[in-house]
């Protein structure tokens, strides 16, 4: 009698706690689909949300929960003031996160006594909802981040200091959201005298600049990110060298790197290249149909690039660009300052962040 009794209230644990994480699940997907209008997210928390169903179907399918009894649940008269306040979507989103893995958590620790063959499945269906927490809270965060900055610069060292500090000074006083330094041919400690010259002109200013490849020289130089290659540091090894509070970018050439780029902490993806460039060569570029779906399905930030200049930019509109990194056609013009403002221009015209 008493191991039925504790059967019982094991399955109206299960019970309660599928109901919480369905719940959660439900919320947070909400958010992803309405807020940030992102299909990938949305889509995979749906998915998840459909798994947990079918795993609780195909296991207590002959465990009828026919303990619910809500009126004399004594849990629902306990009640903290926390729950009735919200002081942004970000708070609803953890909080939900954190209902649907404590959840998560009973379901599997309570079918180990009713039925342990199901534990394990349940337990995956966690870990893959706590990667979906680091996407989705991260996806928010770097969005309000960068939710301005629209026009990313890559430049090298030029050909001496004077000349870099000059382009600098003027790409900042243009309203240049992002600067990269992107120099193949500089030793490191060439490298980091530049980048701490770059650190000082845009100190105070509303200009952010990123290292190129080198994690370690980002954070020596204090830089605000660092940009990732395919064949570069993984996002979780360059994040272990720079920090919680700095950017990183990652070059994505196809769909399924830059949803690798998003479920891995990426702040923001480059999608390309688009087009053949001044300063670049490729051996391939982006299809059209890539840079759609990323713009359509995606919503971490996304900078087209390669080649991108007054001519060409209209046609990336056409297809969902709202933010681009350029090179060539600002740092080789005779009037670089002119052309930042003339891309901010057709940019912020079709912004809708």
């Amino acid at each position: 009698m008493a191991n039925q009794h504790s059967k019982n209230s094991s399955l109206r644990i299960i019970d309660a706690s599928v109901n919480r994480a369905m719940e959660g699940l439900r919320v947070i997907e909400e958010f992803t689909r309405m807020h940030l209008n992102d299909a990938l997210l949305s889509e995979s928390l749906k998915n998840q949300r459909h798994l947990l169903g079918t795993e609780v179907s195909r296991h207590f399918a002959n465990y009828p929960l026919v303990n619910r009894d809500i009126l004399h649940d004594v849990g629902t008269e306990i009640q903290t003031p926390s729950e009735y306040k919200r002081t942004d979507l970000i708070q609803i989103v953890r909080a939900n996160f954190a209902r649907t893995l404590q959840s998560l958590r009973s379901i599997e620790e309570y079918s180990k006594f009713v039925l342990p063959e199901a534990s394990a499945d349940f337990e995956k269906i966690r870990y893959g909802v706590y990667a979906l927490e680091k996407a989705v809270v991260n996806v928010a965060e770097s969005r309000k981040c960068l939710n301005h900055s629209q026009l990313y610069v890559l430049t090298d060292s030029r050909n001496s200091l004077g000349d870099f500090e000059a382009l600098i000074g003027r790409l900042v006083d243009a309203g240049v959201d992002l600067i990269q330094l992107r120099d193949k041919k500089l030793e490191d400690r060439e490298l980091v005298e530049v980048g701490n010259l770059l650190s000082r002109l845009t100190s105070g200013t509303e200009t952010r600049w990123i290292m190129n490849d080198r994690a370690d020289l980002a954070e020596i130089c204090n830089a605000d990110g660092v940009h990732l290659g395919q064949t570069d540091l993984e996002v979780a090894e360059a994040r272990r060298i720079v920090g919680a509070n700095k950017l990183i970018g990652v070059s994505t050439h196809n769909f399924t790197q830059a949803t690798e780029a998003v479920m891995n902490g990426a702040n923001y993806i480059g999608v390309g290249p688009v087009f053949e460039s001044q300063t670049k060569s490729f051996d391939s570029f982006a299809e059209s149909q890539f840079v759609e779906r990323v713009t359509k399905e995606i919503s971490l930030p996304a900078f087209a690039i390669g080649g991108i200049d007054l001519e060409n930019l209209d046609s990336l509109i056409q297809r969902g660009v709202t933010r681009i990194a350029v090179s060539g056609c600002v740092v080789n013009a005779a009037d670089g300052a002119e052309v930042v403002a003339q891309l901010k221009k057709e940019l912020s015209q079709c912004w809708t962040a």
